[in-house]
């Protein structure tokens, strides 16, 4: 088996990180941060959140699609492990990035201007 290169390492030691932190009091709890993933999209999509440039947003859905694909369904028939291997290195990957995520989108949030519409009352 290859040993992990420092790429890999970093991404693991970032995934641990978002998750230690994701339990912190105070720190948005998975439903908070499942919720946010649309409305994260949605903002990065028309330009208002600028920290999730179009690329990454497209990587995570890539990711997303990789893992639910069924023509992925083939290399675990004929290669066991190996086929799994890849599946698992793609949802870590994708839960640490969106753990990464959405904590930076719902911290943006935090920080935006509240608009009050004094007209609707």
């Amino acid at each position: 088996m290859p040993k992990p290169g420092p790429r890999r390492i970093a991404a693991f030691r970032a995934l641990w990180q978002a998750i230690s932190q994701s339990r912190h009091p105070g720190a948005p709890g998975m439903g908070d941060r499942l919720r946010a993933i649309p409305r994260m999209a949605r903002d990065a999509l028309s330009g208002r959140y600028p920290e999730l440039p179009r690329g990454r947003l497209g990587m995570l859905v890539l990711a997303l699609a990789y893992l639910v694909s069924p023509v992925d369904l083939v290399p675990e028939a004929f290669l066991a492990l190996l086929g799994l291997a890849d599946d698992a290195v793609v949802a870590l990957w994708l839960g640490g990035a969106l753990l990464v995520e959405t904590d930076r989108f719902l911290e943006w949030e935090r920080r935006q201007p509240v608009v009050v519409d004094a007209l609707r009352e």
